[in-house]
């Protein structure tokens, strides 16, 4: 059976009723060196690790836009907002129903709230759905050096180091209210949240890993299993 919901076909999935892994991510502004997929590419990279790590789990098309109405002073930033965000989920994982559980791997911070208040909906329903989104330093939390260092890793050619420009780099707590209230640009006019000039893609190969191992973790827990490290 193939890993990846969008090759496969009906039929394979009549009588068997797997695990459905769904790459939430954003299409968002990350500084000048960052493509605007970072977020989506990223989830759909720990998707398929887990994917491979993790019997009977399959990964959905990814979903590429979210909530990232605070980087909307950048051009290329597309968002749907929290409340339509909020129904594609809920709708999304209702349709779901097949599947023996729906896992939202979330790539974009903003998207998390949301994601939390759709899964709790769909919980009362009687679904079975778990959030999980990757950490990140509290100075770093934005096209800092951990996503650089992960594409980096991963779309190597999609990364302008050559431009790559610290931001603002005090910590995500201490920058919150600012956030909420006037976006990104005021507070980091080059959009990014974090320094990205130490980045490499062995840093970032390492940062994957990590990520993916907790992921698994998560998973593992959740269905009752004993969980695979390697790969």
């Amino acid at each position: 059976m193939s890993e990846h919901l969008g090759a496969m076909r009906w039929p394979e999935l009549a009588a068997h009723a797997p695990t459905l892994a769904i790459p939430l991510g954003a299409t968002e502004q990350h500084g000048p060196h960052l493509p605007l997929r970072t977020d989506t590419a990223i989830a759909e990279e720990l998707c398929a690790r887990l994917a491979r790590r993790v019997a009977d789990v399959v990964v959905a098309p990814a979903v590429p836009y979210g909530a990232s109405g605070e980087h909307a002073e950048f051009p290329g930033t597309l968002s749907i907002g929290h409340e339509a965000l909020r129904l594609l989920l809920v709708e999304l994982v209702r349709s779901a129903d097949h599947f023996a559980g729906v896992v939202l791997v979330n790539g974009h911070g903003g998207n998390l709230p949301t994601a939390h208040r759709a899964a709790a909906l769909l919980r009362s329903e009687g679904r079975r759905v778990l959030v999980w989104s990757p950490d990140a330093p509290a100075d770093d939390s934005h096209a800092g050096r951990t996503e650089t260092s992960a594409m980096l890793h991963l779309h190597p050619g999609e990364v302008a180091a050559d431009v790559a420009a610290a931001g603002n780099t005090a910590p995500l707590p201490e920058l919150m209210d600012r956030l909420r209230s006037g976006g990104v640009r005021p507070v980091s006019p080059n959009g990014v949240l974090g320094d990205p000039t130490t980045a490499d893609a062995t840093a970032g190969d390492a940062i994957l890993h990590r990520w993916a191992d907790s992921l698994t973790r998560a998973v593992a827990e959740w269905r009752g299993e004993t969980p695979n490290l390697t790969g």
